[in-house]
Formats: C-alpha cells, sequence, structure tokens
C-alpha cells in the first residue's frame, strides 16, 4: 500500500507521534486515516511541527497527564482544546521507594511497570471511559497523549483499536511500535541506575499484557470491559465503528 500516508510524523518538538489509520478490522474494515493520533506531550513543539499539526487538522487533545506534568508542558497549538483525563504517575516514585530501601534491580523495575498497567484497569478506568465518552461526540481529527506517549496512551490506544475490531497481534504491533520512534528525555531521573531507565524507557509486550490480565481478573473478559466498564454497549461500538473505520 504504497500511497497509504506516513503512520509516524517525525516532530522535532514531540516524540511518538503517529496515526491510528490503516489498521485492518476483523470484519474487513480497516481504521481511518488522519482521524485518531497518539502522541506524547504537546508542550515542545516547534514552530515547523506546530504547523504540521495545524496542516493535520487536529483540534482536540485527550491528555492523561497528572497536574505536575501539565503544568510542566502545556499545548503549545492554541487551536488544541484539551481535555484532560488525570491518570497521576506512580513508576518512577515506586522506583526512587526501591532505590531508598537499596531494592531496586531492572527486574523489580519491570514489576512496576506491569503493576501501573493493572493499575490503569483497576483505578484509572473512568478517565478511559471518559476518552471513549469523548470519541463517541468529539470530531476527529483528534490526538491522546501523555507525557511519553507510550503507557498511559499505549494502553488506550489498544483499547481504542480493540473497540474498532482490529486483531490482537496487530494491536500488539501497534504498541510495540513505540520501541522504533520514543525518544527518551535524557535529563529525565537521572538519579536512577542505567538499566532501571531502560526497562522504563521503552514498552514491553508483558506490560499490556498485564493490563489486559486485570481486565480478565475484575471483569471476566474484553467484551464485558467494554461494556461494563468502559460503557461501550452494541450501540456505541457500532457508533464508533461508524466515525472511525473505511469500508
Amino acid at each position: 500500500m504504497k500511497d497509504s500516508p506516513t503512520r509516524h510524523l517525525a516532530l522535532q518538538g514531540a516524540s511518538n507521534f503517529r496515526d491510528l489509520g490503516g489498521y485492518p478490522t476483523t470484519d474487513g474494515r480497516m481504521t481511518r486515516w488522519r482521524h485518531i493520533f497518539r502522541s506524547n506531550h504537546l508542550g515542545q513543539l516547534t514552530a515547523a511541527d506546530v504547523e504540521i499539526v495545524r496542516a493535520l487538522g487536529v483540534k482536540s487533545a485527550f491528555d492523561f497527564r497528572g497536574l505536575e506534568e501539565r503544568a510542566a508542558g502545556v499545548c503549545v497549538v492554541n487551536e488544541i482544546t484539551v481535555h484532560s483525563l488525570p491518570i497521576e504517575p506512580t513508576v518512577v516514585a515506586g522506583l526512587r521507594a526501591e532505590l531508598a530501601r537499596g531494592t531496586l534491580t531492572a527486574p523489580v523495575a519491570l514489576e512496576l511497570m506491569r503493576e501501573s498497567y493493572r493499575n490503569y484497569v483497576r483505578h484509572n478506568t473512568h478517565s478511559f471511559r471518559a476518552l471513549f465518552g469523548h470519541l463517541l461526540e468529539d470530531h476527529a481529527p483528534l490526538v491522546i497523549h501523555c507525557t511519553a506517549g507510550k503507557d498511559r496512551t499505549g494502553f488506550a490506544s489498544a483499547l481504542i483499536l480493540h473497540a474498532l475490531g482490529v486483531a490482537d497481534e496487530v494491536i500488539a504491533e501497534d504498541y510495540l511500535l513505540t520501541n522504533q520512534h520514543y525518544k527518551r528525555d535524557a535529563a529525565a531521573a537521572t538519579d536512577l541506575p542505567e538499566d532501571v531507565r531502560n526497562a522504563i524507557g521503552k514498552v514491553e509486550a508483558s506490560y499490556l499484557a498485564a493490563a489486559f490480565e486485570a481486565v480478565s481478573k475484575d471483569y471476566g473478559d474484553l467484551e464485558t470491559y467494554l461494556r461494563d466498564g468502559l460503557k461501550l454497549g452494541t450501540s456505541e461500538q457500532a457508533a464508533l465503528k461508524e466515525r472511525y473505520l473505511q469500508s
């Protein structure tokens, strides 16, 4: 499909800004290009980046960052309406607590990452439910993001693709694309050991799997989570597909 739009947009002041379009669904359709984007935060876009984002027509951003994170990087595109769906970060604080106890290792860091994903389901389902409410009401093009655009945003993107009928293996591929396009902030968490920073500076299939394990444990299966957790009944799922799929 050489005529497809570019999935990853290499912005100078953002990392991992990419399109969720062009993915096949199990019923033979495809996610629409240039409707839903995922990214890291939009607080460091250059003037040239802003022009690219404007040309895409992005008018809404759904921001999973916590209070301090939002204050540290305010969206620089004036036309974008930012909707805050806060999920406070927990991993770095947890890592520092382990460091203070002298128990911090890379495997400990990986398990803290997995636990944070489980907590998206246990404690933050309301934020993802609010996102889907917006997806049913707001007008695309839109962007979803957090600070790094890989974990909270990665789980949200996986949920969107699931709700639209994209196959599990394709969702996993999209999730892992972060490891190609995410640029780590070299100044972040410099007090942590390098192997630990490496562990939290990428995504792993086991992270996303941990979230879906929590879905199974708390809701039984993904369809029940979509219906009861995210309030996506049959009609809402049909409306999402009508809006975000092409035949």
